[in-house]
């Protein structure tokens, strides 16, 4: 303990001494004269003692925590009436009180004595008639009602002592926070009344200052009237004027901590959170402004701007309340799920719940996924929905997302059925430029596009601008993963097609065409089987948004044969328009590569019934010359700037299909009825057959 003590600071160390001394030097200064300077510098120290004690009653979040105020109270009330004493001895012997006096008498006298006496005299009776006596009915009401209230808040110590809710030392400290509170309100009454009198005593001072100074003047030091009057009222009015302020300020002070109410801030934190808290209230004000700034007689210009400025802050007031509600909601969300899982741990059926399809991300993407960050990947992502809709004519389920802490902070994945299906990498705060030609360079951050792979740089905003300007295609992160996520839709649309989905499109058709999808389903086709063929559609990129040909078709095809395949030869042959219209080039040509006659034939002759369906079964070498003479075709199509798709007989597509597709998954194959008849078809090119 003796260690501890030697380290403090001496201030704290003989405090007590110190404030005893002090107390006793007020005393003294009521008998022994100071010099005007050091009066001035006694003044000073009254001035900013004053200012500390609101500042603090302004900071503490409870009264008691300041409890001492009641005794500061007297002790610089004491102080303030001896620093008056000593100014009117200097007054009334010397017609000098100091600078600091005489510097507040000039600024509020200027040039009218009369002006800074009513100025002074306003001052005194708003401390004495509204601060002070209101202060004094604060405390007093406060002190009644703290007595009053403590046998009932005892007893409810008691109570929970008893129960066993609260120890004997959390009972002790109660009840000694109880005592505290009734002594505290009951000192504060009675210190309310030093104030009161201390006005008194400064209008009295006054008075006897100005007559005094004037008897003295004229009498004594031999003055005329005027100058006697300039000369002592000067000092007199300053001397009220350098005292009386601490005293309002004190005053104040004390109104402050009797009217604070207990809470968890400071007084400006709460005033800020409560009177800011009703932005309605704030925007009826800056409308009634705004109706009387219209009025002719009125300053308009002030009224106006000061309702356009009351209306800004309700505006921003009302935002910001808005964004905390949605804050509120989503938290308590997350906490009524967490209480779910809480209360029903045994419940483990969620575990065998999977999302089609989810996208994860990596914290730093967060902020693209927040709409307080500015975040608009929400809005993206459900316009990616509605563009598969649209194209595809498939209902994609809300897409979950979520950050994932395990992946690179900068990394966000695609999850198909909760496997990783797709990834790639963002760099918030970048844009992504990427060369349509591929033969220029960049500075900047290289990289691939994660849709389609092709060469890219992250670059800053500054240097964005200039790479447009470049003929470089600018997209910022959350366009690059909508567009990266659209593209992966559609290539796994097919997977994502459940057969709860085929139930609501079907559904969907039943309110408008009830005939067809009654025919079909379940009398001729189950729904597994039309979920079957709108796969084998979606997987070749075939959208299925014409459902009711798609239906039809089913319903004659049907009455033949079940086959999946042949199914789906139907449904494409229903859909030649919409199969013709999505491979034809902006001339309206569709630019094809054909299969030699002697090649079709021997796929003719190689088709073989499969429980999997019917496929051609070659030769190894033959098949792998057969996809190396296809691979030469499209090479040759391409460098002359094609995208051609192969045109064969309806015999062989599917079967085609099912032969290339693991080399050249992406590629369209149509059979001759596929193509509508009004559409030109261009040759570009020809797969053969090789006998060796």
């Amino acid at each position: 303990m003796a260690a501890v003590a030697e380290r403090q600071p001496w201030t704290k160390r003989y405090a007590d001494m110190l404030i005893a001394g002090l107390v006793i030097g007020i005393v003294l200064l009521i008998i022994i004269p100071l010099p005007p300077a050091l009066l001035s510098f006694f003044l000073i120290i009254s001035l900013g003692l004053a200012m500390i004690t609101i500042l603090i009653t302004l900071f503490v979040k409870d009264a008691l925590e300041f409890a001492v105020f009641p005794t500061l109270l007297l002790i610089v009330t004491l102080y303030r009436l001896a620093l008056n004493i000593s100014s009117t001895r200097l007054i009334l012997g010397q017609a000098d009180a100091g600078q600091v006096i005489a510097a507040f008498g000039q600024f509020v006298v200027g040039g009218s004595y009369i002006v800074g006496f009513i100025v002074f005299l306003i001052i005194t009776l708003v401390q004495f008639v509204v601060i002070t006596n209101g202060a004094s009915r604060v405390a007093e009401v406060a002190a009644r009602f703290t007595l009053d209230a403590m046998p009932g808040k005892q007893m409810a110590i008691d109570s929970d002592f008893n129960a066993g809710l609260i120890t004997e030392q959390e009972a002790r400290e109660r009840r000694k926070q109880l005592q505290r509170e009734a002594d505290f309100y009951g000192a504060m009454d009675g210190a309310s009344k030093f104030v009161r009198g201390d006005a008194i005593a400064g209008l009295v001072i006054v008075f006897i200052n100005i007559i005094g100074g004037l008897i003295i003047g004229i009498v004594v030091m031999g003055m005329d009237v005027e100058r006697a009057l300039t000369t002592f009222a000067l000092l007199t009015i300053g001397d009220g004027l350098v005292t009386q302020i601490p005293a309002v300020l004190m005053s104040t002070a004390a109104g402050i901590l009797v009217t604070r109410v207990a809470s968890d801030a400071s007084f400006g934190r709460d005033v800020s959170r409560q009177f800011l808290g009703f932005p309605r209230a704030m925007a009826v004000v800056a409308v009634i402004l705004v109706i009387l700034g219209l009025v002719p007689a009125m300053p308009n210009l002030l009224f106006l701007g000061m309702g356009a400025l009351v209306g800004f802050l309700a505006y921003s007031l009302n935002r910001e309340e808005q964004r905390r509600q949605a804050v509120e909601a989503r938290e308590e969300e997350a906490a009524a799920r967490v209480a779910e899982q809480k209360r029903e741990p045994e419940n483990v059926l969620t575990y065998f719940q999977v999302d089609p399809l989810e996208v994860e991300i990596g914290y730093n993407l967060i902020p693209l996924a927040s709409e307080e960050q500015g975040g608009d990947l929400l809005h993206r992502v459900a316009a990616v929905r509605r563009q598969c809709a649209q194209e595809l004519g498939i209902y994609v389920r809300p897409i979950r997302i979520r950050d994932n802490l395990q992946l690179k902070p900068n990394k966000y994945v695609f999850k198909l059925r909760g496997v990783e299906a797709a990834d790639g990498e963002l760099m918030p705060g970048h844009y992504l430029a990427m060369d349509p030609t591929g033969d220029r360079q960049l500075k900047g951050v290289a990289t691939r596009e994660p849709t389609f792979g092709l060469p890219a740089w992250w670059i800053t905003p500054d240097t964005r601008e200039e790479a447009e300007i470049d003929g470089f295609t600018v997209v910022d992160p959350a366009t690059v993963l909508a567009t990266h996520l659209s593209e992966f839709i559609k290539r796994h649309s097919h997977e994502l097609l459940g057969r709860q989905e085929v139930r609501e499109l079907l559904d969907a058709v039943k309110e408008k065409n009830p005939a067809v999808v009654e025919e079909l389903v379940p009398g001729l086709l189950t729904l597994g089987e039309v979920q079957k063929v709108l796969q084998n559609l979606l997987k070749e990129r075939v959208p299925i948004r014409d459902l009711v040909s798609i239906l039809e078709a089913l319903a004659d095809q049907a009455r033949q044969e079940r086959d999946e395949g042949a199914l789906t030869e139907a449904a494409r042959k229903a859909l030649s328009r919409t199969i013709s219209r999505l491979h034809a080039g902006e001339d309206g040509k569709i630019r094809v590569i054909t299969l030699h006659p002697r090649l079709e034939q021997k796929l003719i002759d190689a088709v073989q019934p499969t429980a999997l369906g019917a496929f051609p079964v070659l030769e190894p070498g033959a098949a792998q010359k057969v996809i190396q003479n296809l691979g030469a075709a499209l090479e040759r199509a391409q460098a002359k700037g094609y995208a051609p798709v192969v045109l064969c007989s309806g015999r062989i597509r599917l079967p085609f299909r099912r032969l290339t597709e693991r080399h050249f998954p992406h590629l369209s194959i149509l059979a001759l009825q596929e193509i509508a008849p009004q559409v030109e078809v261009e040759a570009v090119g020809t797969v053969t057959w090789n006998e060796d």
